[in-house]
């Protein structure tokens, strides 16, 4: 009886450890550029869900979706997640790159981590009006037609709710705030498929 006691003990113990794993893969804006560690929406997030879930952070800052796509089986392999929160696609979007590209990189992205077993949330980002209207317009919709078409779900945009006051940006009028993180994270937050365990 002492045993099966110590037995159940250690096995309540070890919950945390079987918690499900939300892997964030995204760029600048969810690396963290510019804030003080801890600050931003991602650790937000894993102190939000520990100890229930645990997050892994795999953004880097200036990443596109083709340098994402190339590091991406890597990590899921390395992390097993449950759920890829995938924000990418900003970087592509400065550089003028095809939207079609785009598209097709994230689209692959969404392939392979269903295939690792894990659930999706795409999360979309927008442009500055100065890119011109047309190709704001397409790349904006890149992001609805690949959640639709797949039945993803979806943030459509990362900054939803201060996208127009600078307030809340930098000196380069790109990354948000320490202030603004709260507010991407309660974005992301909204959608997020947790795994149930």
């Amino acid at each position: 009886m002492r045993a099966l006691f110590r037995l159940l003990v250690l096995c309540v113990l070890a919950a945390p450890a079987s918690a499900g794993t939300v892997l964030v893969f995204g760029d600048s804006l969810s690396a963290g550029y510019g804030l003080s560690r801890g600050q931003g929406w991602v650790d937000l997030l894993a102190r939000d869900l520990a100890p229930r879930h645990r997050v892994i952070n795999a953004s880097v800052s200036g990443e596109t979706t083709a340098g994402g796509l190339s590091r991406l089986p890597q990590v899921l392999t390395r992390h097993t997640p449950d759920v890829v929160v995938l924000e990418l696609g900003g970087n592509d979007g400065l550089r003028g790159l095809p939207v079609e590209t785009m598209y097709a990189n994230l689209e692959k992205m969404v392939a392979l981590s269903r295939a690792a077993g894990a659930k999706v949330l795409l999360v979309g980002i927008g442009l500055p009006p100065n890119y011109g209207q047309p190709y704001v317009a397409k790349f904006r919709a890149a992001y609805d037609e690949l959640a639709r078409k797949h039945r993803l779900a979806y943030v459509p945009l990362l900054i939803q709710g201060f996208e127009t006051n600078l307030a809340y940006f930098q000196a380069d009028s790109i990354h948000p705030t320490a202030q603004a993180q709260p507010i991407m994270l309660r974005n992301v937050r909204a959608q997020l498929p947790l795994p149930v365990r």
